[in-house]
């Protein structure tokens, strides 16, 4: 199971294993706090790609189109993930940005289900 959860909620033992999947640590996290069993900044989308989307609405699928063309040009960081999401049964992506709808961890779960 494959979930995705703000990193700004309480973790939780039906969290699995714990990914953070963005480039920059989230402000006003301790390292306890977020009990992470991973961070993949590589994974996460490039400074400019960031920057360009602003979590822009209007930009959602232009940047989902980009993120995962950067992601396909990253077969390492993904092979790395995947691995990571067969050895636990159970993983949640953990994002900072305050839209839950419109955010790298939603495109980056979209990306591994369809190349199952």
């Amino acid at each position: 199971m494959l979930t995705i959860k703000r990193i700004y909620e309480p973790a939780a033992a039906s969290d699995g294993f714990r990914i953070l999947v963005d480039r920059l640590w989230p402000r006003g996290i301790s390292n306890d706090k977020a009990r992470l069993d991973v961070w993949l900044k590589e994974i996460a989308p490039s400074d400019a790609l960031r920057k360009w989307f602003g979590h822009d609405p209007d930009r959602w699928v232009q940047f989902q189109t980009r993120y995962r063309r950067e992601l396909r040009a990253k077969p390492e960081a993904v092979k790395q993930l995947k691995h990571l999401l067969k050895e636990h049964r159970t993983a949640t992506l953990l994002f900072s940005a305050r839209d839950e709808q419109h955010n790298n961890a939603v495109v980056l779960r979209a990306f591994l289900r369809a190349g199952r």
